[in-house]
């Protein structure tokens, strides 16, 4: 009985591996699981976000300053902080994330540099990318004036009004500093065949744990048989 039992448990344990979707990205292939997603998700996890306490906010002194007779956790927030100039970042309790690049990278073409308009929407399409084609998303970022917790990629993707792809990136804890942090979103694969060509929807997201988000872009782009012109 306990062997059969095990075995059971092992053959559940494979089956719901395999059915976890792929990591991150602007666009996968829909599925009849995607097909059937709502915006209710998406509210759920603003709602959640509002009802946690993450207690009071620090300016980057007082992080300092805290707990100074521990040598653990001073060790802790001077490998996080690095080389950070305590007395450049000034006494604001707020972080400032400024997202300064966007790129397509592909092994079939030359990277895709994409412009971020102020007002976050691009004017007609933002890009195209070629069915079947494998890509990622690299952007840069730059962080001042205190620690962002918990920053985030979210982004939502829509066929003819049907939410067909939703992806969340945790990108982690980042400390202000001059040079820029560079991250690029796990590898991905467009969808391929006719019902996958055509014009997506979508709206990207930075966010923190505060729920506080640094940029919001709507956007429209294609999938079709092959790259746009450069």
């Amino acid at each position: 009985m306990g062997d059969g039992e095990d075995e059971k448990k092992e053959e559940v344990s494979e089956t719901k591996n395999k059915g976890e979707p792929s990591a991150g990205g602007i666009v996968r292939p829909p599925s009849d699981g995607s097909l059937c997603v709502t915006e209710d998700e998406d509210d759920d996890d603003d709602e959640l976000a509002k009802k946690i306490a993450l207690g009071p906010q620090c300016t980057l002194k007082e992080h300092i300053q805290k707990d100074a007779d521990d040598e653990s956790l001073r060790r802790w927030k001077e490998q996080l902080l690095g080389a950070v100039d305590v007395n450049a970042v000034g006494e604001s309790l707020e972080p400032e994330v400024k997202i300064l690049s966007l790129a397509i990278k592909s092994p079939e073409r030359s990277d895709i540099f994409l412009p971020i308009p102020e007002d976050g929407k691009p004017n007609g399409l933002w890009f195209t990318l070629k069915e079947g084609s494998k890509y990622s998303l690299e952007f840069t970022f730059q962080v001042s004036n205190n620690i962002v917790s918990g920053l985030k990629y979210t982004n939502t993707v829509w066929k003819t009004a049907v939410k067909v792809d939703s992806t969340k990136e945790m990108l982690g804890t980042f400390s202000p500093q001059l040079e820029p942090y560079t991250h690029v979103l796990p590898e991905d694969t467009t969808p391929s065949g006719m019902f996958a060509r055509g014009t997506y929807s979508a709206r990207s997201k930075f966010l923190d744990d505060d729920n506080t988000c640094y940029l919001e872009i709507n956007y429209t782009f294609d999938i079709r048989k092959d790259w746009a012109a450069a």
